[in-house]
């Protein structure tokens, strides 16, 4: 069994914010310490695995909530009165997942990496809430979201085929950063490094210069030989 001196995810907040998290951690942790039956209904497990299952999961929820559970000593039986206590937040959560959902649009970030996080926080609430979100979702709700602008790309991107949405952001990120590089590159240029223009536009005034000395001399010729 893990040492229990540490947490090995956020307990339990009494208001009960973080309860979908936590019953996600808690789950896999019981499952990696051989103890997810003790909180499947009539599971067939001994005595010692009850107690390490009640310690581990007292271990994780708030003061207060240990205080007035203090009388329960079975897992299965604190797993369900604390899925009494907050299974209402699937209720809260869901809905406005899905509002964020609905409004989450790619042209409105100003890195790939903010709208991955966006993203994922989303997309991770609504799964907690049992919504299924697909790769083909992710991949549509990116693509058709794309500036106006961009409507070229966004076909190019459509075309390449991709299966999975994490393919789509590595590419968006690797041009991101090369036309993040192209920017540095131009900005950073030494001032010595860039003289071709002002050459040029002095070669263009010596030519302007000369040009209208040659008019200006022609006209003074035409002018004598009238």
């Amino acid at each position: 069994m893990t040492n229990l001196a540490k947490l090995e995810f956020a307990a339990l907040d009494l208001s009960g914010d973080n309860y979908l998290s936590w019953v996600l951690d808690a789950k896999i942790h019981l499952r990696a310490n051989g103890l997810r039956q003790t909180i499947v209904y009539e599971n067939d497990v001994s005595l010692e695995e009850n107690a390490k299952a009640m310690i581990f999961l007292h271990h994780h929820i708030h003061e207060a909530l240990k205080r007035e559970y203090v009388v329960v000593d079975e897992p299965l039986v604190l797993w369900k009165a604390l899925g009494e206590r907050y299974n209402h937040q699937r209720m809260v959560t869901l809905p406005r997942a899905r509002y964020e959902w609905t409004h989450l649009r790619f042209q409105d970030f100003k890195s790939v990496s903010e709208y991955n996080s966006a993203m994922h926080r989303i997309t991770s609430l609504m799964r907690l809430c049992g919504e299924n979100i697909s790769e083909e979702d992710m991949l549509e709700k990116t693509l058709s979201t794309f500036h106006a602008s961009n409507v070229l790309l966004q076909q190019q991107y459509r075309h390449s085929g991709f299966k999975k949405y994490s393919e789509l952001v590595s590419c968006l990120l690797l041009v991101e950063q090369n036309n993040e590089l192209l920017l540095k590159n131009h900005q950073s240029r030494p001032t010595g490094s860039a003289p071709l223009p002002k050459i040029n536009a002095a070669s263009q005034e010596v030519n302007a210069t000369s040009s209208r000395g040659s008019i200006h001399k022609r006209g003074r010729g035409d002018k004598r030989g009238r």
